[in-house]
Order: C-alpha cells, then sequence, then structure tokens
C-alpha cells in the first residue's frame, strides 16, 4: 500500500508539473520564447517514465518492500520538494521541464538561485536516487542516477549556452 501511495504522490506531482509547464511555455512563446534542446527533451521524458515503470517492477519482481530507513528517507524527500516548489514559484513562468529563453529578459537569481544555479536539477537528482532507496530498489537508484548524471550534462549545456547568448545579466 505505502508503494503506491508514494509512487502516486510523485507520479502525479510530475504530471501536474507537466500542466503547468504546457500552460507556462504558451505564456512565455507569446512574449517570443526561443526553445533550446527539444532533440533531447524526448529522451528526457522518457528516461523520467522509465524510472517509475523500472522501479514498480523491480520492486515487484524482487518482492521489497519500505527500507529500514524508510521514514527518514522519506523526511528527506519531503524537505526536498520545499526547495523544488521555492525553485519553481521562484521563476514563475519561466519556469518549464523544457529549455525557454524569451531574449532580453533578466536571469532570475532570487530564492534558491541565489545559490545554485539549477536548484531544480538537484532536486530531481536527489529524488531519483532515494525514492528507489524508500524500498531498497537498488538498481532503479543506481541506473537512473547515471542516467540523469548524463542527462543534466546534456541538459546543463545546452541550457547555459543559451542563457548565455539570449539573457541579460
Amino acid at each position: 500500500m505505502i508503494v503506491w501511495l508514494v509512487i502516486g504522490f510523485f507520479v502525479c506531482q510530475r504530471l501536474i508539473e507537466m500542466l503547468v509547464a504546457k500552460r507556462n511555455e504558451k505564456k512565455v512563446k507569446a512574449i517570443g520564447a526561443i526553445e533550446f534542446g527539444a532533440s533531447h527533451y524526448p529522451y528526457m521524458v522518457a528516461m523520467h517514465t522509465a524510472f517509475f515503470l523500472s522501479l514498480i517492477v523491480e520492486i515487484k519482481l524482487l518482492h521489497k518492500g519500505p527500507s529500514q530507513y524508510f521514514l527518514v528517507l522519506l523526511l528527506f524527500l519531503m524537505a526536498t520538494q520545499i526547495i523544488r516548489y521555492w525553485a519553481l514559484c521562484s521563476l514563475g513562468t519561466y519556469w518549464n521541464t523544457k529549455i525557454l529563453v524569451v531574449p532580453n529578459a533578466m536571469i532570475v537569481k532570487k530564492g534558491p538561485y541565489r545559490w545554485l544555479k539549477h536548484p531544480n536539477y538537484v532536486v530531481v537528482a536527489i529524488e531519483l536516487l532515494f525514492i528507489p532507496l524508500l524500498f531498497d530498489a537498488y538498481v532503479t537508484a543506481i541506473l537512473f542516477t547515471c542516467l540523469n548524471a548524463w542527462m543534466m550534462v546534456v541538459r546543463i549545456q545546452t541550457e547555459e549556452k543559451a542563457l548565455n547568448q539570449y539573457l541579460l545579466n
């Protein structure tokens, strides 16, 4: 039961974020936003989808249950959600799952962006490691931490290039 509550929470969160991202995409494209990294975006979506499928399969096939550290890990994950929503709220309409840049806009330097360039990516990295650890799903934790690291290298390079080219500091 707890497995489905946790997975359901994070899946619903992702689906809601996709709706918010779609709404924000329309708004920023209406004011001239340019999309970057469209070629890698489907791979990122596929990776996140595969993460949840892998997690479910590993838990079911190997009969995994909650870790002995479940409560500590869950509290840590919930705390990271504060950072996630702080980052999303700090970007407002500019937040998106895609890389959308409005030329000559100011780089956001409020909220967690005062200290980190990519706080939401840090939260995602934590989630992809710690959600599987809630259920001792080590294969999913290791595999998707590695895949996400590769994806973040590609994504951050693309995003930084676009930001440096089109935004005001």
